[in-house]
């Protein structure tokens, strides 16, 4: 297993050099007042007097969510998030970019909840033009309701890095060259929500939600989007520019560092990968599941 005190020298030097580059283009303010919406249910959405938290709630009466005000082309977008503590089967609270569109492009995070004493899943998802059936899941390696921790979507021309405090847990990159669909034409915004997935979310369906146990809360802050703010022009969202650094060279795939903590997280922390499903698929995997990775 690697060595932690490297591993923590690895996280350290990638987050250093995101935030060295990252400095030009961040369009969000950190307020969640003046930066996102509520979608649904406002009664269950829960900021604090500087802007700087929100929570959101899942009880009997309805879950709850929230929306970035505007929409993006490509960026890195961050969030720290609090998830719900003890008994949070069957709970789903997602964080992700959509575009909102019949046809939608989107990218999930997607936290489901789980009985006492069994760790919380992380399922992870891409969305192309309407088709998704691109899930992957990994079990975390702390408890994300005793804390807040950092999670990443980083989307840019050449690949899409989803990242568990600076740790890139997965990747999906541009082949559309080679006929695989990617997210690269539709505008985004950036959404979280809270929702009963019982029917699914826990155990195949086997462990619901335990009404008794809630309200249940999961808790943001620190939200920062660095992205390009879409005005309508895909041409200046895709541009080289110093201003869309996530489109420069040395984002196009991922570092040395990074690809030893890439496979970390495969190695110890995957439960379930849609590209290594054949019973699924039929012995017909996706086209992206035979190309590289990074």
């Amino acid at each position: 297993m690697m060595n932690l005190s490297r591993f923590t020298v690895l996280i350290g030097i990638f987050s250093i050099s995101l935030i060295q580059c990252s400095l030009a283009s961040v369009v969000s303010t950190g307020d969640f007042n003046k930066d996102f919406f509520v979608t649904w249910s406002p009664s269950h959405v829960n900021t604090s007097a500087d802007g700087g938290t929100r929570s959101i709630q899942l009880d009997k009466d309805s879950g709850s969510g929230f929306a970035s005000n505007d929409m993006f082309l490509f960026g890195q977008f961050d969030m720290k998030i609090k998830l719900i503590p003890d008994n949070s089967a069957g709970a789903v609270v997602a964080f992700y970019l959509t575009s909102g569109q019949p046809n939608r492009d989107e990218v999930d995070f997607e936290f489901l909840g789980n009985v006492p004493g069994k760790p919380y899943m992380l399922q992870t998802n891409v969305y192309v033009d309407g088709y998704d059936d691109r899930e992957q899941r990994i079990k975390l390696w702390f408890d994300p309701t005793k804390d807040f921790h950092t999670y990443s979507i980083l989307w840019n021309l050449h690949q899409i890095v989803f990242m568990v405090d600076w740790v890139p847990i997965r990747t999906y990159r541009n082949h559309a060259e080679k006929g695989v669909a990617y997210p690269r034409f539709q505008p985004m915004s950036l959404q979280m929500s809270i929702w009963d997935g019982s029917d699914w979310a826990t155990n195949g369906g086997k462990d619901i939600i335990d009404w008794y146990k809630g309200p249940f809360i999961a808790s943001f802050k620190d939200h920062k989007i660095d992205a390009c703010l879409w005005k309508g022009n895909p041409r200046f969202c895709r541009s080289d520019s110093s201003a869309n650094w996530w489109n420069n060279e040395r984002f196009n795939s991922l570092t040395w560092a990074q690809r030893r903590l890439f496979t970390w997280v495969r190695k110890y922390h995957l439960i379930y990968d849609y590209c290594m499903d054949n019973k699924r698929f039929q012995n017909n995997l996706p086209k992206e599941c035979l190309l590289t990775k990074y």
